[in-house]
């Protein structure tokens, strides 16, 4: 089976939910953020074309983990499940942004991606 970029961002997607779901455990928390977004960034940023919608949500993405992060070692559980699930809802929507505007760029066409300016859904292979 082919992997699309669609499934690339189901992968980064379901990728940064299970490290939310790890946390506190998934690493050092200044490296928290990044860890999230990693598999965004390497496998699907680079491949569509910028888009102000999928920054902003990537830059949600990145406040939600910080702000998760930050929640002090000795809060409630109440307070860190609601940290959790405001960056899982962040995930959410970035890969919502993604499939729904991302627009695939030369180099996604380069790897068999599809088209340059083929929209992301287009060739989800689903």
């Amino acid at each position: 089976m082919t992997m699309t970029l669609a499934d690339l961002v189901r992968a980064a997607a379901t990728e940064a939910r299970r490290l939310t779901a790890a946390f506190p455990h998934a690493g050092r928390k200044d490296d928290f953020p990044w860890a999230v977004i990693k598999a965004f960034d390497a496998d699907v940023r680079g491949r569509i074309e910028r888009d102000r919608r999928v920054e902003d949500e990537r830059d949600r993405v990145l406040i939600a983990s910080v702000a998760l992060a930050e929640t002090p070692d000795d809060a409630e559980a109440e307070e860190i499940e609601r940290a959790r699930r405001h960056l899982v809802r962040a995930v959410d929507y970035l890969e919502e942004a993604v499939l729904r505007f991302g627009i695939v760029n030369r180099e996604a066409a380069r790897r068999g991606y599809g088209n340059p300016g083929d929209p992301v859904s287009a060739i989800s292979g689903r």
